[in-house]
């Protein structure tokens, strides 16, 4: 070895050259400096814990981390609150509802398995009530869109002292879950469901909320200004819906969807109508009537005198003298001068010579009628108005400028008959009638679009992906710099103490006295090396070790 210079010594070297209490202290500061830096290590590794859900029952609490191990989600629990790591809150939140948990808590019937004595008759109608509705919110938190849900009775009590009795009502407050709606029928189930779970209470007196305060459920009777229910104003917006869509449909490949805006009014007549008609109508050609049946009888008799009058005192006066009859002139003039005996027989003959004749004729006909049934459909059509507004069209035109080319936007018109067309179009689409007093209105004009303010970009150290690599770095910096300054202040120091030889101690004269180390003779020496070997035998055989070892 060169002379100036020091060889760091081996840590076995060390080991060897200690005494007993020395190494055991030398192991113990390791083992401390291990500790400390394994501690710092490990509070650098441990996720920052966040409260997932607190204040839960027992029974949705267990629901909750049997699923949490499911997911391998670490988690702890802590005064009722169940913990994780705060990277991961949200994502087991959404993981978490999308099994339906938590379902939300409530006391339904086991209220009443503990009765007390003691207790009142109104305190047991209390109990019963809140039993009912906690049970009522349980029903109702199994379908999967409702998180939670509280239900709120008003129980009518029966009296006899009011001719008319108070009806109950019950209103119902609904969670539902992220990105999850309702349908009407599943809430008109929701209201069923309750009418029907209480005594005397009329579904009409049942109310149905969200959580942001949307009535979902309409009183029955309750209408709009206009006359209609919630179903009917529902059907129409469908009606007026569809009808924007086909027009924006057919325009959007032509002028682009951003360049489109329509609306609709449809006014539709929801007015029930049904109609029996019985109509008879006068015959005007026979020729052109069905003859049902037809009946005729003639019959005829030879002429002559016949007994007749009135039978009595009368037809036997002698008669009266003879006169022409008014009713046939001629035989009047004929017989006019003659002797009136003659002018008798010659009437007497011509009534003999007349016939007897009778004919009757009967023809039935076909009545004609009409028998109609009307039933006419809800939600007709009555009148349709549409009004549509197309952007300017967007086009680049080069203007010159200080003598250089710079192209700049701009916006032009559309061309007439380009306009005519798109009015035949929306006119088809939404089939236009004129006759049933549709309007329709296309205007050309250009769209004032506000312009969009720039978002501020979040600043650097207020991203909360940077602060959590900050924080993650902070850690490992932090463990770094324990570890290194336990190297430098307590590790190394404490080898290179050990690693140097201890001081020579005092020989003693030849007198007996000590006395500083100074130029020692060899019996000095060997005294010395005597003294080292009784009071240090392993070191001495260590060296002697080295030695032998050395030589050979």
């Amino acid at each position: 070895m060169a002379a100036g210079t020091r060889e760091f010594p081996s840590v076995a070297g060390v080991l060897a050259q200690l005494f007993t209490p020395q190494r055991l202290a030398l192991l113990t500061a390791i083992a401390a400096a291990a500790a400390a830096v394994t501690g710092v290590w490990l509070w650098t590794r441990t996720p920052d814990y966040r409260v997932l859900y607190a204040n839960l029952p027992d029974r949705e609490g267990g629901a909750v981390v049997a699923a949490l191990q499911q997911m391998n989600v670490p988690y702890q629990l802590s005064d009722g609150a169940i913990l994780v790591p705060g990277s991961m809150v949200h994502d087991a939140r959404l993981r978490l509802a999308g099994q339906g948990l938590p379902k939300g808590g409530g006391t339904g019937f086991e209220l009443l398995e503990n009765p007390r004595l003691g207790t009142s008759q109104f305190l047991e109608q209390v109990n019963y009530q809140r039993a009912l509705e906690g049970e009522l919110a349980r029903s109702i938190q199994t379908l999967s869109a409702v998180r939670s849900a509280r239900v709120h009775l008003a129980l009518a009590r029966p009296t006899a002292f009011l001719r008319e009795q108070p009806k109950s009502s019950a209103s119902v407050v609904l969670a539902l879950a992220p990105g999850r709606t309702l349908e009407p029928a599943q809430v008109n189930a929701i209201v069923n469901l309750v009418a029907n779970s209480v005594p005397e209470l009329p579904a009409q007196r049942v109310t149905v909320l969200d959580q942001g305060g949307n009535l979902l459920s309409a009183r029955a009777g309750a209408e709009s200004p206009q006359g209609l229910d919630a179903g009917q104003l529902a059907y129409v917006r469908e009606i007026e819906a569809g009808y924007v869509k086909r027009i924006e449909t057919i325009l959007a490949p032509i002028v682009g969807s951003a360049n489109i805006r329509a609306q609709v009014t449809a006014d539709l007549d929801f007015s029930r109508v049904e109609r029996a008609e019985e109509l008879y109508k006068p015959n005007h050609d026979p020729a052109n009537v069905a003859m049902r049946s037809q009946s005729s009888s003639e019959s005829q008799a030879p002429g002559g005198a016949q007994a007749g009058g009135v039978p009595g005192a009368l037809s036997n006066q002698p008669p009266a003298p003879a006169s022409a009859p008014i009713v046939n002139p001629a035989a009047g003039a004929a017989a006019k001068g003659a002797p009136p005996a003659t002018a008798s027989v010659a009437a007497g003959a011509g009534a003999a010579s007349a016939t007897h004749s009778r004919k009757d004729s009967t023809i039935n006909y076909e009545v004609d009628r009409t028998v109609r049934h009307v039933s006419q459909p809800v939600g007709t059509l009555k009148r349709l108005s549409a009004a549509v507004v197309v952007n300017y069209r967007k086009e680049a035109a080069a203007e010159k400028e200080g003598g250089k080319g710079e192209a700049k936007a701009g916006a032009k018109p559309l061309p007439e008959e380009e306009m005519k067309q798109i009015t035949a179009l929306v006119r088809e689409a939404i089939g236009f009638t004129e006759a049933r007093g549709d309007t329709l209105n296309v205007v050309n004009r250009p769209f004032n679009v506000p312009e969009v303010e720039p978002v501020p970009e979040t600043p650097l150290w207020k991203d909360p992906q940077v602060i959590e690599m900050a924080k993650s770095a902070g850690r490992n910096l932090l463990f770094a710099a324990v570890a290194f300054l336990l190297f430098v202040r307590v590790i190394r120091p404490m080898f290179r103490r050990l690693a140097e030889p201890p001081p020579a101690p005092a020989l003693p004269d030849e007198s007996g006295d000590a006395r500083n180390p100074g130029p020692r003779t060899y019996e000095a020496n060997l005294q010395l090396a005597r003294q080292v070997a009784q009071q240090e035998p392993q070191r001495v055989a260590s060296v002697v070790k080295s030695w032998v070892g050395g030589n050979e």
